[in-house]
């Protein structure tokens, strides 16, 4: 699974952060690594700079092997938190994605149950 990390609004974007980054979600998502093929990670400022609550933003876009991509936001008070939130609610997502694929490939198995054979 590749991370690749893209920075706006006038964050750097520093090797520390991306090293980081990357070895934090391949360890949180690694479960998920056989079908995912590229994390993608945005970090902005939404402040621009200034102080807030919840200034930074962290959108994170799994792009999984022949479904659609599936991306997540969270907005938290530094990039840390950010991330931690983003990722968490990825996991989430993925869990629930992932869930609805076996439901719907339990439904084409075959039965278990076979039908009684007549008594003589």
């Amino acid at each position: 699974m590749h991370v690749q990390v893209n920075t706006g609004n006038g964050l750097p974007n520093k090797d520390t952060l991306e090293s980081w980054a990357s070895e934090f979600l391949n360890d949180s998502l690694a479960r998920f690594s056989q079908e995912l093929t590229t994390v993608e990670v945005q970090l902005s400022d939404e402040a621009r700079g200034k102080r807030g609550a919840s200034d930074m933003r962290c959108m994170l876009e799994a792009r999984l092997t022949g479904h659609p991509p599936v991306a997540v936001t969270h907005e938290a008070g530094n990039i840390d938190e950010a991330i931690r939130g983003a990722a968490q609610k990825l996991i989430r997502s993925l869990e629930h994605t992932f869930g609805k694929l076996d439901r719907h490939d339990h439904r084409t198995r075959d039965t278990i149950r076979r039908e009684a054979e007549p008594t003589r």
